[in-house]
Order: structure tokens, then C-alpha cells, then sequence
């Protein structure tokens, strides 16, 4: 069941992001209509600094990698510490990591649902295994791409989430057709002026015809997602095949 968040009722929507640059929050976060929900209390961000965590007087908190090798490691000492110091009140852990499974539109959902999410934004190498294991952190990853750290994916899956809470978008439909809800990517989009450049808005979509309009945007779809993505094509048409039997 969704929740449903008001000023006077349960509790907002909770992230709380740890990492070692607290001043790149709230970043896109604090912006648009995301911004706005946090400022109406639909949902809250906090930030823990990693460095505070640290035990000596040059707030070192990475060291060389065990078995040789580039680069430093964050210190399960001190990022313990730092996920210690934080109420987990039932959400889940997660480290960003390239590693990690593909974040979907399915689990974003998931999350959305719930009563927040804790993120571990890791930098350098990455994060000590140990610590990893010890707090059965799921690891997930926004792409198959490097990062600097998970910053920036941080706030790519806190507004994934945040935007499908109760109360953010103004119209549920807003959501209804985006890419992914489906299993299908989105169909083009058009606006004002009916020229441009030479090139002229489909006649279909000017029609008033919502029965072909719909038709025509479900084909565009089948055909992006066939020629862009074959790894949801195939998906969708497993997930038909099974809605048949």
C-alpha cells in the first residue's frame, strides 16, 4: 500500500546520504519540483560527513589496498563509524558501485514505497569489503560507467524515488508512460509551433482520434525500444508471452 504523506501525518520520506563532500547536497536535489516537495516536508535529505569519522588528527580515511595495487581504500574503521551513526527505522543500505545490479525503474518503485533509503556514496577505489558484508549493504550501480564518487549517482536515485512519492507530480498520468513503466521506452513528444525548421508535427497527433494517437505512440514505442534497447524488447515480449498462457 502507498503511503500518504501529509504535513500533519507519517513521517516524510527519508534520505540520508553519507559521503565525503556533504557541501555537493542537496545539488539538483534542491531544484524544481523536487526541491519544492522537500520544502512542503513530502520528503527529507540529511548528510553525514564520512571524514568526521575518522580517529586521528589528519582525518585520514583511506589507506593503501591489501595485495598491492592503485589508488586507496576507504577504511572499514571509519565508515562503520559513520553507518553507526546513522537510524536505519527499516531502510534500506545502499552502496553505489559499478559492481552493484542495474538500477531499474522496477526497484526504484520499490524504494519510493518505503520509508526512505541510506546511501553510501563511496570515493576512490572503493569501499572495504568487510564493511560491506558486515552491514549487508545492496549494491547498486546507475550505469556501465566510472564516477569520481557516488555523489552524482546518489542524487540520480534519490530523485528517482522522490518524484514518484504522493504529492509531487501534479497528475499521476505524469508517470503512467514514462520510459521503463511500460517495459517500453517512451514514445516522441512534440509541442507548439506546428512547424519548425521544416519539419512538421505528425498528423496523427493533431487528429483528435485518441484511439489512433494511442496506437501511433505504442508503435513509436515498440519500435525505439526494438532498435535502441533489445534487451527490453525481449523482456517485453517474454512478459507478454506469459500474460497470454
Amino acid at each position: 500500500m502507498t503511503p500518504k504523506f501529509e504535513n500533519s501525518g507519517p513521517k516524510p520520506w527519508q534520505a540520508t546520504a553519507l559521503t565525503l563532500f556533504p557541501d555537493a547536497f542537496p545539488g539538483v536535489l534542491g531544484a524544481s519540483i523536487i526541491g519544492s516537495a522537500e520544502k512542503s516536508s513530502i520528503w527529507q535529505l540529511e548528510t553525514v560527513d564520512i571524514r568526521k569519522f575518522s580517529t586521528n588528527r589528519h582525518r585520514t580515511v583511506d589507506d593503501t589496498p591489501a595485495g598491492g595495487g592503485p589508488g586507496m581504500v576507504l577504511k572499514p574503521d571509519v565508515a562503520d563509524a559513520a553507518i553507526n551513526s546513522v537510524a536505519r527505522n527499516g531502510r534500506p543500505l545502499i552502496y553505489l558501485t559499478p559492481r552493484g545490479k542495474p538500477l531499474t525503474q522496477e526497484r526504484v518503485r520499490e524504494l519510493s514505497s518505503g520509508p526512505g533509503l541510506i546511501v553510501f556514496c563511496g570515493r576512490f577505489e572503493g569501499l572495504d569489503q568487510r564493511v560491506i558484508e558486515a552491514h549487508q549493504m545492496e549494491e547498486i550501480s546507475i550505469g556501465d560507467f566510472v564516477l569520481a564518487g557516488g555523489e552524482v549517482a546518489a542524487q540520480a536515485m534519490i530523485e528517482a524515488c522522490v518524484r514518484l512519492l504522493p504529492g509531487v507530480l501534479g497528475k499521476l498520468e505524469s508517470t503512467e508512460d514514462e520510459s521503463f513503466e511500460t517495459g517500453l521506452l517512451e514514445y516522441p513528444l512534440y509541442t507548439k509551433p506546428r512547424e519548425w525548421n521544416d519539419r512538421a508535427i505528425p498528423e496523427v497527433l493533431l487528429s483528435g482520434d485518441h484511439g489512433k494517437i494511442a496506437e501511433w505512440r505504442h508503435q513509436k514505442q515498440i519500435e525505439i525500444t526494438k532498435a535502441r534497447r533489445p534487451d527490453l524488447w525481449e523482456a517485453y515480449q517474454k512478459g507478454d508471452d506469459h500474460e497470454r498462457d
